[in-house]
This record gives structure tokens, C-alpha cells and sequence, in this order.
């Protein structure tokens, strides 16, 4: 492993270890380019956590804009190792530049404290990032079996994010960020201003089993065709596995969504990876 494959690789471990754990499943030959990908995606998440203004976080994120729209040439990615993998993963697996400008405009709402409008809009953020990289994940596996999985990579990506977002509310809070879609919010009888002050709690509550509630529909609709995944995309779904887990332990008594960030051990979550990566849905 050469100096920029093993920062690649400890970027991904700190910054997104579930997806870190289900690369390990691959295919040695795959595990780079999916350690790549999962790169770019931790840097691009990240941008929120190094400004403190949206205008630089723009700018940075114009950057693989501009970076990935000159994917030909390699000169514009030196000295930074993990831009020069993804360029490299971009070209040889004839990945969809489309996929990342996408997955980049995305990410401008992450910037701002703007109010999620709907959960229209909520799914179309998940599939932009979440289910774009599990479909971007399997074109590197496999690009003839990734075509038929399509579909499947949108509910688990929302599972997923969804997921992702509940463990991060404490975080978002402290930002006066807040992803529960307002019509959501409404729903429960909650504003954005009184998510993000905590001073309801029981409404509060409320929005995030409605949240879960959301995140376990789009889990019903993939498990209903997982079981026809190829066992070589097996890894590219491999972090929604522990979704449902997630679900479980934010709603476990004793823990407060609002300020505690949902965990599993680390035993739990290995079992996890590794009964889907061997048998499936």
C-alpha cells in the first residue's frame, strides 16, 4: 500500500467506518476505488465542520466541481491524493460525472441552516448522495449487475441516510441545523426553531419516530427485492444492513436522540456486515 492509498484509507475509517468495514468485503482488486469513492464522499460531508461561513464551503466544493469537469486531465488533482484516486477510479471504471456534480449540489444544502421543505425533498437529498454512491459503489463491482439494482440503491441509500441523520441531530442541533422535513415537523405539531432549542421534547420525540417511520418504509420497499441482489454488489449495500439497528438504539429508553449520538458495538456491527456479506437478505 502506497503513502496516498493508506491515507485514503485512514480518511475513510475516521470519517465513515461503516462504509469503511463494508469495503473490506470486496474484492481486493475493488477495495481501492471504493476506499476512493468513499474518500471523496467523507471530504465532501466534511466541509460544513472546517468553515464557519457557507461562502468558503462553496468554494471548496466548486473545486471537485471544476475537478471532476477536467476528469482527463490528471495534473489538476497533484498533491492531492485523494482527488487523484478519484480521477483515476473515474476513468478506468467510466464512472458518471453527472453522479457527482449531483452528489456536489447536494451538499450546498449542508452549508446553510435552511429548512428541509419536504420529505420530497429529503428523499431527493438521500438519493443524490446516499443512493447515488451505493450505485456508483456497484458500477465498480459490477456495471452489468449494478444496472439492475437501480432502484433498490434509492430505498437503501435513504434508509440509510436517514439513519445517518437521526445518529447526527445532536451535532446538526448545536449548528441550528435541522433535517427533518417541515411537513414533517408540522406533522407533530413542531417548528424548526423548536427542534433545534430542544424546549419541546415530547414534540420533538415525536418528529424523530416519524423520521424512523420514514426510514423504515424505504427499508420495507428494498428488502423486498434484496434478496435478488448479485452477491458481487453484496458490499456496495452492506451499510444499510445496520440501519435498522440504528433505528433500534435511538429509540431505546435512556437515550436522547436530541443530545446522544446512537452507537452499536463494535462486535454488533461486525455481525452485522459479515451475516449479510456471506448469506445476503
Amino acid at each position: 500500500m502506497t503513502a496516498g492509498e493508506a491515507e485514503i484509507a485512514e480518511t475513510v475509517r475516521r470519517g465513515d467506518p461503516d462504509r469503511y468495514l463494508a469495503a473490506l468485503y470486496a474484492p481486493a482488486p475493488k477495495r481501492e476505488a471504493l476506499l476512493a469513492l468513499y474518500a471523496f464522499n467523507v471530504e465532501t460531508a466534511a466541509v460544513r465542520d472546517r468553515i464557519s461561513e457557507a461562502l468558503p464551503g462553496e468554494i471548496r466544493l466548486q473545486w471537485w466541481r471544476d475537478l471532476l469537469a477536467e476528469a482527463a486531465d490528471p495534473a489538476s488533482a497533484a498533491g492531492h491524493p485523494i482527488a487523484a484516486a478519484l480521477l483515476e477510479v473515474v476513468r478506468d471504471y467510466n464512472l458518471p460525472v453527472d453522479a457527482f456534480q449531483n452528489m456536489l449540489e447536494a451538499r450546498i444544502f449542508d452549508l446553510y441552516d435552511d429548512p428541509m421543505p419536504s420529505r420530497t425533498d429529503l428523499e431527493g437529498y438521500c438519493g443524490e448522495t446516499a443512493s447515488a454512491l451505493i450505485q456508483l459503489s456497484s458500477l465498480i463491482l459490477d456495471a452489468e449487475a449494478a444496472g439492475r439494482t437501480a432502484a433498490l440503491a434509492g430505498h437503501a441509500g435513504c434508509a440509510q441516510a436517514i439513519a445517518g441523520l437521526l445518529r447526527l441531530l445532536p451535532i446538526h442541533r448545536r449548528r441550528g441545523q435541522c433535517y427533518i422535513p417541515l411537513d414533517m415537523l408540522q406533522a407533530v405539531g413542531m417548528t424548526q426553531d423548536e427542534l433545534v432549542s430542544g424546549e419541546d421534547t415530547e414534540g420533538a420525540n415525536r418528529a424523530v419516530v416519524a423520521m424512523i417511520a420514514l426510514g423504515r418504509d424505504h427499508l420495507v420497499e428494498f428488502r423486498k427485492g434484496a434478496g435478488d441482489i448479485p452477491p458481487p454488489l453484496r458490499p456496495a449495500f452492506l451499510p444499510v444492513s445496520l440501519a435498522e439497528a440504528y433505528f433500534k438504539r435511538i429509540e431505546q429508553s435512556g437515550l436522547d436522540p436530541l443530545d446522544e449520538i446512537a452507537t452499536l458495538s463494535p462486535l454488533r456491527r461486525h455481525w452485522l456486515l459479515l451475516r449479510h456479506a456471506t448469506k445476503g437478505w
